[in-house]
């Protein structure tokens, strides 16, 4: 492992341990739900977790439903039904293979790992990446999506700006951007030598809009979502920074989900899942479903 992605994951050790603590502090979350509310009755001292939720009846998701096509609401409906897109059908099939029911759980981004890690809720899904970070706090599942079109992440800029941004070495003058507690954020860190300032939001769609709007001049990304939220708003005027990416290792690469440590018999069922969902290409189909679904709702 080279020097660069050494001292990118310990800033993502120190960053996740950061925020761990700030969100351990929070009150209500995002959307209305408490971390302190419904559970499925799990202590992080002991118990089956599986077990736990078979139990229960329900396996509670924790997830920042505003990062389409994985998570977003549905704004005609209400309810459970508002929460769509292709983790959501992900979950729900974990949930089949189980017996249960699905909950889902909006929180804000920073608040979705500790939530489960300290067994608050079942289960992570919201479009993990891999992170030391996230490995240190929860049993981390088999990849279960990787991009088979533009992968990775990179810079996304006003069109404007096009002559003057074409790397990260480009950016001392300018105001940059990303959401709080993400791969991207250790990567501005550790990748971008200066920036007249780095502004952190807790949702990626925010980040979108102050570049839109002139808050910020770039937003560290994931290439394929800022991708989406183009083309599903072709007047935006915003692009995608060619022929730059952040250096990341193979092991940070593909989406992944997470349950509390030491529930190894409910991640080997999570991973089962993965395998068959694999092996049917049944997420692929949902990614490009609630693509297009996500573009006729105008969600960026």
């Amino acid at each position: 492992m080279n020097t660069m992605m050494k001292r990118m994951m310990t800033m993502i050790l120190a960053a996740g341990m950061i925020l761990g603590l700030a969100a351990c502090g929070s009150g209500n979350a995002a959307g209305g739900s408490s971390a302190a509310g419904t559970t499925s009755g799990a202590a992080k001292s002991g118990g089956n977790r599986l077990e736990q939720i078979k139990a229960a009846g329900k396996m509670t998701v924790a997830t920042e439903p505003y990062f389409a096509p994985q998570e977003f609401i549905d704004p005609s409906k209400e309810g459970q039904e508002q929460y769509v897109g292709a983790d959501i059908e992900f979950a729900h099939l974990i949930a089949e293979k189980i017996g249960v029911e699905v909950e889902i759980v909006p929180l804000e981004f920073t608040a979705v790992v500790p939530s489960v890690s300290e067994g608050k809720y079942d289960i992570a899904i919201s479009a993990l990446a891999w992170t030391p970070a996230r490995a240190e706090a929860l049993e981390m599942s088999k990849g279960y999506y990787y991009s088979k079109t533009t992968t990775g992440y990179g810079l996304l800029i006003r069109n404007e700006l096009a002559d003057a941004i074409k790397g990260a070495d480009d950016l001392a003058d300018y105001v940059v951007i990303t959401q709080s507690g993400s791969l991207q954020e250790a990567m501005v860190l550790d990748q971008i030598p200066a920036s007249k300032e780095f502004k952190k939001v807790s949702s990626m769609n925010d980040a979108f809009l102050a570049v839109q709007e002139g808050k910020a001049d770039a937003a560290a990304v994931s290439i394929p979502n800022a991708q989406l939220y183009i083309d599903n708003n072709p007047d935006c005027g915003m692009m995608i920074v060619p022929d730059f990416k952040f250096e990341m290792n193979e092991e940070y690469t593909g989406t992944r989900c997470g349950v509390m440590k030491g529930e190894t018999e409910f991640m080997d069922l999570v991973n089962e899942v993965i395998d068959e969902m694999l092996e049917s290409g049944i997420y692929e189909e949902w990614y490009k479903e609630y693509s297009e679904y996500a573009g006729t709702l105008g969600i960026e």
